[in-house]
């Protein structure tokens, strides 16, 4: 197992690193209102998307810091381009702040089948699966943009205008000693749309704290349409919805 493996079964580790680094640099938590197995492309109408995100710490003060708190808990810097299975930095709160843990994304697949990587909004709150967390372990994945193709195998990143990071919102369970997390998916909006018919539910700013402290909101949040997004060929040619 990776050493972003091994961390991911020892959340409250990284919960207590956390804090500690947080009150030794000053900062009383992540205050994100501020600026500051691989998945194969899947082709347009598959039922499930955002097999693959950005992480660009060195394009984000907030990221940044995010990456420095989990190094410093000993666990492995995510790499810019997250893949299923890997080891990665997610938001949760944690004595009423909002600190990074580092958690693998996937749910185990039923039977030994394939990770589950994402949840389906909408149903969430009635699947076996996810309703627990729906109630009670909810986090955040903070990212710089998400991939997607389209039905001819275009890739395209996806970002949020005029700021450098992009939060998804997400859930996440222990199984088997080890804490994994599953991103929350919804219809596409119209930024989106284009490319594939589903998105991740991607929270403003302001919305991540609600999402995790109060359950109420967070389920009308599952329902929301997510904010517009610019979105990019990997050739580098910018579009907008």
């Amino acid at each position: 197992m990776s050493g972003a493996g091994r961390a991911a079964g020892r959340p409250d580790r990284f919960f207590a690193a956390a804090l500690r680094f947080a009150r030794t640099t000053g900062h009383t938590g992540i205050d994100v209102s501020e600026g500051g197995g691989r998945s194969a492309p899947r082709k347009k109408g598959a039922n499930t998307m955002c097999g693959r995100y950005q992480f660009s710490w060195e394009e984000s003060r907030m990221l940044a810091r995010i990456r420095e708190a989990v190094r410093k808990a000993g666990a492995q810097a995510p790499r810019d381009e997250v893949f299923p299975s890997d080891g990665a930095p997610v938001l949760v709160l944690r004595e009423g702040k909002v600190v990074p843990a580092v958690m693998g994304w996937g749910f185990p697949g039923m039977q030994g089948g394939r990770n589950v990587i994402n949840a389906r909004a909408e149903t969430a709150e009635e699947r076996p699966m996810f309703r627990d967390g729906v109630a009670a372990r909810r986090c955040v994945v903070p990212a710089t943009g998400f991939y997607e193709w389209d039905a001819d195998k275009r890739r395209y990143l996806f970002r949020m205008p005029a700021r450098t990071e992009l939060y998804m919102a997400a859930l996440y369970g222990v199984f088997g000693g080890e804490a994994r997390y599953c991103i929350l998916t919804t219809q596409a909006n119209a930024s989106v749309a284009p490319v594939h018919h589903r998105m991740p539910l991607v929270l403003r700013a302001q919305e991540v704290r609600p999402w995790l402290e109060d359950e109420q909101t967070a389920r009308r949040l599952l329902h929301e349409t997510p904010p517009e997004l610019e979105r990019r060929e990997t050739d580098g040619q910018l579009r907008l919805w």
